[in-house]
């Protein structure tokens, strides 16, 4: 849901990246923020906990365009992997306006991807989201690996409705940028087909 800053004319946006522990979230967002120009960004934030970082950063990505004369800007979120972070979880998507679920392509890392993505429905369903209807894109990453599961068998397992996916290897920038700029274009089409600021 959108905050409206009337003073600095900004629509304000939440975007989290979801997954399974190690998935590529942190490697995603830390590759925006390197590749954001400076006076387009916010300050990256690092909350560690264990082996897991939830960070934040925001940015006003000039080049997306307003909504009724005011500037989009995007809060960008990782969320701890592991499930005993529910509650870091649950607050973080609160309030969120569109979800990156990041899949790990390995093979091995199937069972933890759907327990993931399973939590994350129901996570969604708790704070009132169908998840069927808010803007939702995967990006299934780590495609250079050499044990990873074929394409159709990830759409098959996590896209049936046939969201927008994108094929990535996070470590290496591919298929990162992609990624996110479908999702916030996304949310601004939502944006402009809803009331005005």
């Amino acid at each position: 849901m959108s905050f409206i800053n009337h003073v600095t004319k900004e629509l304000i946006c939440k975007i989290v990246y979801f997954g399974t522990g190690l998935s590529g979230k942190t490697t995603n967002i830390q590759y925006i923020y390197e590749h954001t120009q400076p006076d387009q960004q916010g300050k990256l934030v690092k909350l560690s906990s264990g082996n897991e970082r939830t960070l934040f950063f925001d940015f006003l990505p000039l080049a997306i365009g307003g909504v009724r004369g005011y500037k989009t800007r995007f809060h960008l979120y990782t969320v701890p992997g592991q499930t005993f972070y529910e509650t870091s979880q649950q607050f973080i998507l609160k309030g969120v306006d569109g979800v990156v679920f990041v899949v790990d392509s390995q093979a091995e890392r199937m069972d933890s991807n759907i327990e993931s993505y399973e939590f994350l429905e129901k996570s969604l369903d708790s704070h009132g989201y169908d998840i069927g209807k808010i803007p939702f894109v995967f990006q299934y990453n780590k495609r250079d690996l050499p044990s990873v599961v074929t394409l159709k068998e990830l759409e098959a397992t996590f896209n049936p409705t046939r969201r927008p996916h994108f094929l990535a290897a996070a470590s290496r920038g591919e298929g990162v940028m992609e990624t996110l700029q479908e999702v916030s274009q996304w949310i601004i089409k939502e944006l402009k087909g809803g009331a005005e600021p």
